[in-house]
């Protein structure tokens, strides 16, 4: 079996625009967001395969593996009593 690029895209939460903005790391000229992780994570699945097939990078009958970092900066809350 034919090694496959495993593409990496990674995602970070926009406070600001409580959305989750997402580019890929190895895969040049994706670039999307999504009110939520469900909603990106649908986008993405369309998104990667057409970009690949637009340039030319897309095997045909492939699926197309992909893992998705995700980083948010919270604050932990302490309470006194």
């Amino acid at each position: 079996m034919k090694n496959r690029t495993v593409y990496i895209i990674k995602a970070i939460w926009d406070d600001e625009a409580k959305v989750w903005c997402a580019e890929g790391i190895n895969l040049p000229g994706l670039a999307t967001y999504g009110e939520n992780l469900d909603i990106l994570m649908k986008k993405l699945d369309v998104m990667i395969p057409e970009l690949l097939e637009a340039n030319h990078e897309l095997e045909n009958g492939f699926d197309v593996p992909f893992e998705l970092l995700v980083e948010r900066s919270l604050m932990a809350q302490r309470n006194y009593a």
